[in-house]
């Protein structure tokens, strides 16, 4: 008799779902993007600055996974861009059924960008594909520079690495951050991975993040 375990089985079933969600995205060639990082980040001041910034040249429309509450969703809905809240009640990370249906809900038709917030953590929403067309993780200054070699899965998997709070870099110090140490961190894992030192705050570093997002649209338009 084979044993097969429940993780394997659970893991099969978003795998089925997480191909159809990127079919589905493919034939409408909808760029949609999965965006990863620890609690406290800021995810959600990149998504809203991003949205912001971007309006009249790229039309964007979130995911919004959280635990519990919509307070993110709020922010990005006072962006004026469609968003879809999921609420875990628990779960560490996002699933592709999950995503399946809030893609269901969002005016796909006329957005160029799909942005999934997925659940504040590095290691849960690494393992479960969604369908998306890539990965972003998102590492903040004040968490400190050993990330990517404490987490190394999501920042093998990720197309970009946003080094965001950059304007606190003076305030953190090199011996608790080092820009240069966690580039090479990362790029040890990933050669390719893309990185933006960015601020959300104050928007240095944003332009070139813009740019990456502009060019992948681009090229499915």
């Amino acid at each position: 008799m084979h044993k097969v375990s429940i993780g394997r089985k659970i893991l099969s079933a978003n795998e089925e779902y997480a191909l159809q969600n990127s079919q589905f995205l493919n034939e409408r060639k909808k760029l949609c993007l999965n965006m990863i990082s620890s609690p406290g980040s800021g995810k959600t001041t990149i998504l809203t600055r991003t949205i912001n910034e971007l309006k009249g040249e790229i039309k964007i429309g979130v995911i919004e996974g959280d635990i519990q509450t919509d307070l993110d969703a709020g922010r990005i809905r006072a962006t004026e861009a469609p968003v879809v809240q999921i609420n875990t009640e628990g779960a560490c990370h996002l699933s592709a059924v999950q995503v399946s249906g809030a893609l269901e809900k969002l005016p796909i038709g006329v957005l160029d960008l799909i942005f999934i917030e997925n659940v504040g953590n590095l290691v849960c929403p690494s393992a479960f594909e969604l369908g998306e067309a890539g990965k972003i993780v998102v590492l903040s200054v004040a968490e400190g520079d050993d990330k990517p070699v404490k987490y190394p899965a999501i920042f093998a998997k990720s197309k970009a690495l946003l080094i965001n709070k950059i304007d606190l870099l003076e305030a953190v110090g090199q011996v608790d951050f080092c820009l240069e140490r966690a580039k090479a961190d990362a790029r040890k894992l990933n050669k390719d991975i893309e990185i933006f030192p960015v601020s959300a705050k104050t928007g240095e570093g944003m332009t070139d993040w813009y740019d990456w997002l502009k060019g992948k649209v681009n090229n499915l338009r």
